[in-house]
């Protein structure tokens, strides 16, 4: 491993890095700075006794450094340190909040100059100061540094806090700013540690293309889904959360029941059979994201750069998509409006769609577990355990009408002993926090939700999750004496609540450092490496045209194409009739935070200023 290289800022009497420079390796070089000169350390005779001692072993001190122009201090080929500590900065005497808030922002801007890759900035800080609610007590927002909004404007996220201890650090000895005689007050200090964020950069929608027939389609992937399509999570290769959940469930099941697992690989139905889409899951159909394919003759390589992406494991065909001899205009339902060299599909909205081809099947067992596990996809509100886009396995299981009632208690006893056992494998010792399964009934079929009522986020956070169904209603005209069990099993949310991972958006991150949390086959608690992240309110109002239907479900999906998944809450404020034109205004509240990346700001009002114009012209409101 190459040295460690320590840059220490705005030392006093530099008694941190004389304390630190011996109880490191050797191997390990440190560099303190400080912003004063050397005459105005010659009357502290603390500090130059420090001195002497970083000198006699060969630790490099400068003077007149800037810690908010680091890179004025260094040489290109000085730069990359592998930390960067800052210990109780100050703008001193009485200077607010806001001068302090300052010194923080450009202080960490500073950083992402002479800062390696992997490299950290630690922060100490006086109690309440970071804002963050590991001060206790916490300070009131505005009343705080706010260091995680001052540090996202450099592209930190903080990874981790904890108290500062000087006890550690023996011979340090916190001083005032610039060495005055009057000394911070550490009791409840905290000690921030950042790190690189991945740059907050706006993903762009792909083209994909997908042969049917023996045409070729090619398409814009959603702007909403963004990032979410072709992960693979559930692939061989993969070691994903929700690979593992899923593997460890199928193989209980496997004890059980003999197994039938189905490659999720193509449409299963029949490509012209629209009535079993449009009769039996209208209510599915009605969240789907549909997508136009556009005939495509075209050297594909010259849309995306030679990479072609297989979209058939997404794509569920509305109708058949060869093209037509006739042009077709439906007023009445948009989804089947097909046009010359075009076609209408929707990304698959469920598994379930696909259960009537499975048990009208020739050679379906009854008796064998059928598994089916995929991505699907559908459009829904904003909330912290709804999303847009997440994996769900399927299992279906045939049994003669005689045996309907021990068969179906003898499956749910299963899944509930195996979900009660999954659930709890991440707690901690002695612990008295976890999950509880039930299926709940739902009348007047005799269909049950599957619920967990958790704490596996914290103790003062009970949750009342539903991640899952068990329906008995599909029926076959060839297996006439059978009855079916279909189980619906939304692996996202199972494996939230095994890992306790409580932002769904973590689950789609690009930052390798969440699969790190992740031995392949083993069930740990999930530590974030993104603690306390900023947060950004906004309201917005409109005035509604009246010739439209207002969907609320589409305004959710419009702010989250727009804010790339930042908005994570949309609260309802009020409705105004204006009293002479009757026109109707709606309010909202939006909330912005990121659960990996920096985010500022200025980057949410430019999301805001976005989406004012997104709603207006996909929405056709007027904001006012």
């Amino acid at each position: 491993m190459a040295p460690r290289r320590l840059l220490l800022v705005g030392e006093g009497n530099f008694s941190f890095a004389a304390a630190l420079s011996e109880t490191l390796d050797p191997s390990t070089s440190i560099t303190a700075t400080c912003l004063q000169r050397p005459a105005d350390l010659t009357r502290d005779p603390l500090a130059r006794e420090n001195l002497q001692r970083l000198r006699e072993r060969g630790t490099e001190v400068r003077f007149g450094v800037d810690g908010t122009q680091l890179v004025d201090a260094f040489e290109l080929q000085d730069r990359e340190f592998d930390r960067i500590y800052f210990n109780f900065p100050h703008c001193g005497r009485k200077a607010g909040v806001a001068k302090n808030r300052e010194l923080l922002a450009k202080f960490f801007q500073s950083c992402a100059d002479v800062l390696a890759e992997e490299g950290e900035v630690h922060v100490a800080l006086c109690r309440g100061q970071g804002g963050t609610p590991a001060d206790k007590p916490m300070r009131e927002w505005h009343n705080s540094w706010q260091v995680v909004a001052m540090a996202a404007l450099g592209g930190f996220i903080l990874s981790d806090v904890h108290p500062f201890s000087c006890e550690a650090v023996p011979g340090y000895k916190c001083t005032g700013y610039r060495s005055q005689d009057k000394s911070f007050h550490v009791e409840g200090a905290l000690n921030h540690i950042f790190t690189r964020s991945l740059p907050y950069e706006g993903l762009q929608p792909r083209i994909s293309r997908i042969k049917l027939g023996d045409q070729w389609f090619s398409f814009l992937e959603p702007e909403v889904l963004v990032g979410k399509l072709n992960r693979g999570f559930l692939e061989a290769p993969s070691y994903h959360p929700i690979k593992t959940i899923n593997e460890k469930l199928i193989a209980e099941m496997g004890k059980a029941f003999p197994l039938k697992r189905l490659k999720c690989s193509s449409p299963l139905l029949p490509q012209g059979d629209t009535s079993v889409l449009t009769s039996c899951h209208c209510d599915i159909l009605s969240s789907a994201f549909w997508i136009s394919l556009h005939e495509d003759n075209s050297n594909f390589e010259s849309l995306t750069g030679g990479t072609t992406q297989d979209m058939e494991d997404f794509l569920v065909s509305f109708s058949e998509l060869s093209l037509p001899k006739n042009p077709r205009r439906d007023s009445k339902e948009e989804a089947q409006e097909v046009t010359y060299g075009q076609a209408k599909v929707c990304l698959r909205p469920s598994l379930l769609i696909h259960v009537q081809a499975l048990i009208q099947a020739p050679d379906f067992l009854p008796g064998s577990l059928y598994i089916l596990s995929g991505p699907v996809f559908q459009k829904c509100r904003i909330s912290p355990f709804t999303m847009p886009a997440f994996h769900e396995t399927l299992f279906i299981l045939g049994f003669n009408k005689n045996l309907k009632d021990g068969c179906l208690q003898s499956l749910l006893d299963h899944l509930k002993g195996i979900l009660d056992s999954l659930l709890t494998q991440t707690l901690l010792k002695g612990s008295k926090l976890g999950s509880s399964v039930e299926f709940v009934f739902q009348p007047p079929g005799e269909d049950y939700m599957i619920t967990v009522k958790s704490q596996n986020f914290g103790p003062d956070c009970v949750k009342d999750l539903i991640i899952g169904s068990v329906t008995t209603s599909a029926t076959s005209i060839i297996h006439k004496d059978q009855c079916f069990v279909c189980v619906s099993m939304n692996l996202d949310l199972l494996a939230m609540l095994v890992w306790g991972i409580s932002d769904w958006r973590m689950l789609w991150t690009f930052d390798n450092r969440f699969l790190k949390n992740f031995a392949p086959g083993k069930i740990e608690p999930f530590k974030s490496y993104s603690l306390y992240p900023p947060y950004y309110v906004h309201d917005i109002s409109f005035w509604l045209d009246t010739k439209k239907r207002f969907d609320e479900v589409e305004f959710h999906t419009v702010a989250r194409a727009v804010s790339q998944d930042t908005v994570i809450s949309i609260q309802f404020l009020s409705r105004f009739q204006h009293p002479k034109t009757e026109q109707v205004s709606l309010c909202y509240r939006l909330t912005y935070q990121t659960c990996d990346k920096a985010l500022t700001q200025q980057q949410v009002a430019s999301m805001q200023s976005q989406l004012r114009k997104e709603i207006q012209q996909q929405l056709h409101v007027t904001p006012r």
